[in-house]
């Protein structure tokens, strides 16, 4: 029997655009203006005055004081030429991620209207693509399984007038939107077959060069942390490499990604409220598969290698054990004490192949710890290096895309607690305290001694439990794609480590 294939097509229906007209007389069917803490509009001049007067006063009676994120709807009845007022709070600030976050929670909340003009305070280039960023991405809907459809925004103009400022917004949130895609994809249409196909399938249209190794080719290559971990299902793992170059390029950038397309914690089996939203186990390679779709459609001066180390963790009878030893691509053994610290496992492999094309700089970036969440909260992603210099240009590129992370240190005294009788290391350390720093110490272990590299744990950032915020949607949120982005730019503007 066939398979059914699901679409991962880019759901994007929404386009942006920028113009410079008058926000007062532009024909659209909603007005997005925001207002700093008080309230006080910033960005469109005279609309107080169209309003004869009475706007400011209309939106206290409504309760409204311009904190971030706060949205207030106002019919306009003929005061400007669209029929509908947005008010979005902007608070105190005025920096980058205030204006995408403004911009996502106001577009949010217009969902069935056809146009919007956002007339937010944009006095840059990088002021009007944070508003058409956070705009686009706060117009996201998955209802690919639903049969009442949700109706986004068609379009979205900036009123303002910088050049290339739409198309590299544009990239940038179809690169998250596919990501997105990717990991709320139920696992019954995303195998790491499946996910392989999209690879080339889409990395192909992108001009990336696109290699798979399947179950057979990943056995004979040594890959033994991928083929332990994906024995236990039906769905047999798969290694996806693309590679983008340019013949001006400097440095080269290699990104890992997690690619666990379900995680039931094989046979280290995880309690049923664990495992419901395992299906974004794999959200860190779709990053790195976001991230380099993008870099070649920007076409940045950088040489680029992504790695998706794609495995299903389930239990069965042909599964993995606990206290079986594997033998990584690296050629260190290992002593699986959890099968349920899979993701370590593959990544161990993709960074061990990964450091065979030379690269400048080694970034994975996974799921890979509940403790991530328990020590930084669901938003803000641990960064771990094997070099102060390089783990703060992470942190930097994330703060610089509005993506929350944290410095972390790899502390020598926790390699002890991975020693194992029987292998080189074992997969876990026996004490739950500072499981994330462990994980971390275990990669770096297959880090070849002179190659700069950087592990993101973003556990709680990849899927929002919660209720959307700004520009991030309930479910997959796409997180790292644009950190990543922007450690090429660096790269390829020689800003790099």
């Amino acid at each position: 029997m066939r398979r059914r294939k699901a679409s991962i097509a880019s759901v994007y229906v929404t386009t942006v655009r920028l113009n410079s007209a008058d926000p007062v007389s532009y024909d659209t069917d909603a007005l997005i203006v925001g207002f700093h803490s008080g309230p006080a509009a910033a960005g469109a001049e005279g609309l107080e005055e169209a309003f004869g007067g009475k706007l400011a006063a209309t939106l206290e009676a409504l309760g409204f004081k311009g904190k971030a994120g706060e949205v207030a709807k106002v019919p306009t009845f003929g005061s400007i030429a669209a029929p509908l007022l947005v008010a979005v709070g902007l608070g105190d600030s005025h920096d980058l991620e205030g204006l995408r976050r403004a911009a996502g929670s106001a577009v949010r909340s217009l969902e069935g209207t056809g146009r919007a003009a956002l007339a937010l305070p944009v006095a840059t280039a990088e002021e009007a693509e944070a508003v058409a960023l956070g705009g686009l991405l706060g117009a996201y809907t998955f209802d690919r399984y639903r049969a009442d459809k949700q109706s986004p925004i068609r379009s979205i103009d900036v009123l303002a007038s910088f050049d290339g400022v739409a198309e590299r917004a544009s990239v940038l949130a179809e690169a998250v939107a596919l990501v997105r895609d990717l990991v709320n994809t139920p696992p019954s249409d995303l195998w790491p077959a499946r996910f392989a196909e999209i690879a080339e399938e889409i990395g192909g249209k992108a001009g990336l060069q696109v290699e798979v190794l399947d179950e057979k080719q990943l056995k004979d290559g040594g890959y033994g942390g991928l083929i332990g971990v994906g024995q236990g299902s039906a769905n047999p793992p798969r290694l996806v490499r693309l590679s983008y170059t340019h013949p001006e390029a400097a440095k080269t950038l290699a990104f890992v990604g997690k690619g666990i397309t379900f995680d039931s914690g094989g046979l280290s089996i995880k309690p049923t409220s664990a495992m419901e939203w395992m299906k974004s186990d794999m959200g860190g390679a779709g990053a790195v598969f976001g991230a380099m779709v993008a870099i070649a459609r920007l076409g940045l001066k950088v040489n680029a290698v992504g790695y998706l180390c794609l495995a299903e963790n389930l239990p069965s009878g042909t599964a993995q054990r606990p206290s079986d030893v594997i033998h990584s691509y690296s050629g260190k053994t290992v002593e699986v004490l959890d099968t349920d610290a899979e993701g370590r496992l593959v990544l161990m492999d993709g960074i061990a192949r990964a450091a065979e094309d030379g690269p400048d700089l080694i970034v994975d970036v996974a799921t890979l710890t509940g403790a991530q969440i328990v020590a930084l909260g669901w938003r803000t992603a641990g960064v771990m290096a094997n070099d102060d210099e390089v783990r703060e240009l992470v942190v930097e590129a994330a703060a610089a895309a509005g993506e929350g992370a944290w410095g972390m240190p790899l502390p020598e005294e926790l390699r002890k607690g991975l020693d194992s009788p029987v292998a080189d290391i074992a997969n876990l350390q026996p004490e739950r305290w500072g499981s994330m720093l462990a994980a971390g110490v275990f990669l770096k272990e297959f880090v070849p001694d002179g190659v700069k590299w950087a592990h993101i744990d973003m556990a709680g950032p990849a899927f929002n439990k919660g209720e959307p915020y700004g520009y991030i949607p309930k479910g997959g949120t796409g997180a790292f794609v644009r950190t990543l982005i922007g450690l090429a730019e660096r790269h390829a503007s020689g800003a790099g480590k």
